[in-house]
This record gives structure tokens, C-alpha cells and sequence, in this order.
């Protein structure tokens, strides 16, 4: 194999390394990926289509739904492609495009789930004034402001990644171009750029989190005031499940990026990787619509319109 392959070029070892079940894990996966872009695209649809989803709240879940698309587009192909495949390589400018498209997209998505949580406080506490502080262009500015942020994490870590000297093994033993794996193969001394990247994915995380974290304690302190038993239950229903997409996300992020060196080995580090880039983007849209009436009536409404036609 190494033969065959351009000095450029990396060599992916993939999710199983020899094993027998190669076959059941690709049919899995092909699953989850064919289940992950038709749950998010028809989410995008149907909040696009039903005039009652015109609303801050599912613009910015469509916002979700784009970017979970897009970041299980980065990686489940190409190993889905690996897994059949004898020649599992990847050219050196595939790589850095991987790596600035899945920074771009887990950054984004880490500033859009505290903004979302921005949303639901400004729902509960100030119903009143949600359509004033909540209008069309706010909605723009807030998912630009997320698109932006995690762009610049891509732009800041791609290129520098990038320009580490690998002069060694181009081996990656992993399933796509994660930073923390290649590292791995350069020859220089790169201490330094991790601190960077450590500090930079702190704040990454930090930032959303205080947003998150005062979001809902303001929310809890409003809830607990509410007379109506009515109001409760749907200020839950509506926070729910943004906390349970937060904490699936954020928990898988906060191992890779977060915890030492000591606390990984690289098949948890691939295990990790593959629930947040794999399983991640086919649970949030199914958290969202199976417990979200909204989403489940309009789905019902476009459904019949179309079996009617």
C-alpha cells in the first residue's frame, strides 16, 4: 500500500482495524447516514414549507439541521468508502479540507446550541418582548455570528495544522483527518500549537456554555414562579429538548478536546469521535420532531397534502 501511495498522501486506518465485522458496522453506518441527511433535510423542508414553523426558534433549528448535514457529509462517505476499499488514502490537501469543514461545522454548532438557549430564555422569561428582541434580522444576525465563529476556528487551526512538518509514518489511525490524531505523525516539536488548541477549544466551549448555563438557570427561577401548571409543562417541553441535544454534543466534545492526553487511548478517541461526527447529527433532528408537536403536526399536514394531490 505504501508503494501505491503519493508521498503527500496520508493513510486513514479507518473505525475497525481487522475486523471480522466490517460488514455489519458499514451497514450500520450506511443506515445511520441515509437516516441522519433525510431526518435533517426533511426538518429544513418542513420549516421552510409550514407558515406556524416560521418562527426564531425553528429558524434556528433549520440553521442546526444545515450544519448537522454538512458534518456528517465531512466524514461518514469517505469511510464508508475506506471500509470497501483496499487503498484507504487521503491526499494532503483532502485532509486539510476535512479538517477546516468539520472545525467550521462542530464550532458553529457549539455558538448556534447557546444561542438557541438565548432563544428559549427570551421565550419564557420575556414573552412579551420576544418578537421585538427575537425579529428576522436578529434571527440573521445570530446564525451569521454562529457561521462566523466557527469558521474562524476552521481558519485559525486549519492552516497551522497544515504546516506542521510530517516527515515520518503517514499513517493515521483513525477513520478521517481529526487534529489530535495527525498530530500524532508530525516530527517537530508541537507542544506549543496543542496548548494553543487547548485554550482555544476551552473558549470554544466555555462561551456557549455561560450563555447555556445563565439561559436556564433564569429560566428555572421563571418556571418556578409560573402559577399555571400549563406554563410549566411547555416551557419544559420547549427546553428539554435543546438540553438533551446540548448534553450529547458538548459531553463528546468536552473528552476529545478538553480532558489530558492520559484519560485516551485511540480506539475510545475513535469511538467518541464517531458518536459526535456519526450518531449526533441523526439524533438531533429526531429529539427535535419525535417530542415537538409543531413538527410532527406539520409533517402530518404536508404528508396528507401530498397523498391527497
Amino acid at each position: 500500500m505504501k508503494n501505491r501511495t503519493a508521498s503527500s498522501d496520508f493513510i486513514l486506518l479507518g473505525l475497525l482495524v481487522n475486523s471480522k465485522a466490517t460488514g455489519i458496522v458499514f451497514a450500520v453506518i450506511l443506515a445511520i447516514f441515509v437516516v441522519a441527511v433525510t431526518a435533517n433535510l426533511v426538518m429544513i423542508f418542513l420549516i421552510h414549507m409550514d407558515s406556524h414553523l416560521h418562527t426564531p426558534m425553528y429558524f434556528l433549528l433549520s440553521q442546526l439541521s444545515i450544519m448537522d448535514t454538512l458534518f456528517i457529509c465531512t466524514t461518514v462517505p469517505k469511510l464508508l468508502v475506506d471500509m470497501v476499499s483496499i487503498q484507504k488514502t487521503i491526499s494532503f490537501v483532502s485532509c486539510g479540507i476535512q479538517i477546516f469543514l468539520y472545525l467550521t461545522m462542530i464550532g458553529s454548532e457549539f455558538f448556534l446550541l447557546g444561542l438557541m438557549a438565548y432563544d428559549r430564555y427570551v421565550a419564557v422569561c420575556n414573552p412579551l418582548r420576544y418578537p421585538v428582541l427575537m425579529n428576522h434580522r436578529m434571527c440573521l444576525l445570530l446564525a451569521a455570528g454562529a457561521w462566523f465563529g466557527g469558521s474562524l476556528d476552521g481558519f485559525l487551526l486549519t492552516p497551522i495544522t497544515m504546516n506542521v512538518p510530517y516527515c515520518g509514518s503517514r499513517i493515521i489511525d483513525h477513520f478521517f483527518c481529526e487534529i489530535p490524531a495527525v498530530l500524532k505523525l508530525a516530527c517537530a516539536d508541537t507542544s506549543l500549537y496543542e496548548t494553543l488548541m487547548y485554550i482555544c477549544c476551552v473558549l470554544m466551549l466555555l462561551i456557549p456554555i455561560s450563555i447555556i448555563s445563565t439561559s436556564y438557570s433564569l429560566i428555572l427561577l421563571t418556571v418556578h414562579h409560573m402559577r399555571s401548571a400549563e406554563g410549566r409543562k411547555k416551557a419544559f417541553t420547549t427546553c428539554s429538548s435543546h438540553l438533551t441535544v446540548v448534553s450529547i454534543f458538548y459531553g463528546a466534545a468536552f473528552y476529545t478536546y478538553v480532558l489530558p492526553k492520559s484519560f485516551h487511548t485511540p480506539e475510545q478517541d475513535k469511538v467518541v469521535s464517531a458518536f459526535y461526527t456519526i450518531v449526533t447529527p441523526m439524533l438531533n433532528p429526531l429529539i427535535y420532531s419525535l417530542r415537538n408537536k409543531d413538527v410532527t403536526g406539520a409533517f402530518k399536514k404536508i404528508f396528507s397534502q401530498g397523498l391527497s394531490t
